[in-house]
């Protein structure tokens, strides 16, 4: 194996990598004159690192004049990042965050068919707390953080009436509940599942724009009144872009 500790190979990869890097979702593809504009680099060593990923596949030229995108290479990449991803693990400093913060339980959800399954949860250290433990599952139109990804998964309204099924949940009540959690960006629900208890929940997505699942806060009601409610919804809100960009999710432009 060759030796990495050269410091002109170390430089050559940091220089590629900030070609790499100056393409966005805003610029998916470059001329040479543009990223001159977007690295620190000379006009010679550009033009000799615009060959070499090409011929390594990391870039492709298209058009004419002659602009630059990113290549195959950066999707088998992706594919293999994406494989090997343990979303419970990159989302633990966000639900860390969140316990700090609030002393409530908190608790990752992901989208399973019909139902919704917990793969991590930190519980509140307060004596009077709910929790539900890792590998929990529920129908996905019941409680907040079900809502929080029903919400965004572009159902057909057959498909909605097919998950409601054996539930007891009103379709009516169910539609005006999932508008109303797109409205605001965050699901909530109070004695649903357990009396007593209120949720909050909001949903992160992933690097196709996709919804991977809900982040949910759960408390006693005698802690969490309407006002905390709302302080806590926009603390999720924070949290849910931080841990959505962890998963390669860009916002359109």
């Amino acid at each position: 194996m060759p030796r990495t500790d050269n410091p002109d190979n170390v430089r050559a990869v940091a220089r590629a990598l900030e070609v790499l890097l100056a393409f966005t979702p805003s610029d998916l593809e470059l001329s040479p004159a543009e990223l001159l504009k977007r690295v620190s680099l000379s006009r010679p060593t550009l033009y000799r690192l615009l060959y070499t990923l090409q011929e390594s596949g990391f870039l492709v030229s298209v058009g004419e004049p002659q602009k630059f995108r990113l290549g195959p290479s950066v999707a088998r990449l992706a594919h293999v990042w994406t494989a090997t991803l343990d979303i419970s693990a990159v989302a633990e400093p966000v639900l860390r965050r969140l316990w700090n913060q609030t002393h409530e339980t908190v608790a990752l959800f992901v989208h399973q068919g019909e139902n919704r399954l917990c793969v991590a949860e930190l519980p509140s250290p307060q004596p009077l707390n709910f929790k539900r433990g890792v590998g929990y599952t529920e129908r996905i139109v019941r409680g907040a953080t079900g809502r929080a990804i029903l919400a965004y998964l572009e159902l057909t309204p057959q498909v909605l009436k097919q998950y409601a099924k054996g539930t007891g949940v009103d379709i009516k009540t169910l539609e005006a509940e999932l508008a109303a959690t797109r409205k605001r960006g965050y699901a909530s629900s109070h004695h649903e599942l357990i009396p007593g208890a209120v949720a909050v929940a909001v949903p992160f997505f992933d690097q196709h724009r996709k919804v991977a699942g809900s982040i949910g806060i759960f408390g006693p009601e005698v802690r969490l009144d309407a006002n905390a409610c709302k302080q806590i919804a926009q603390r999720l809100k924070t949290e849910s872009l931080h841990l959505s960009a962890l998963l390669g999710y860009t916002p359109l432009a």
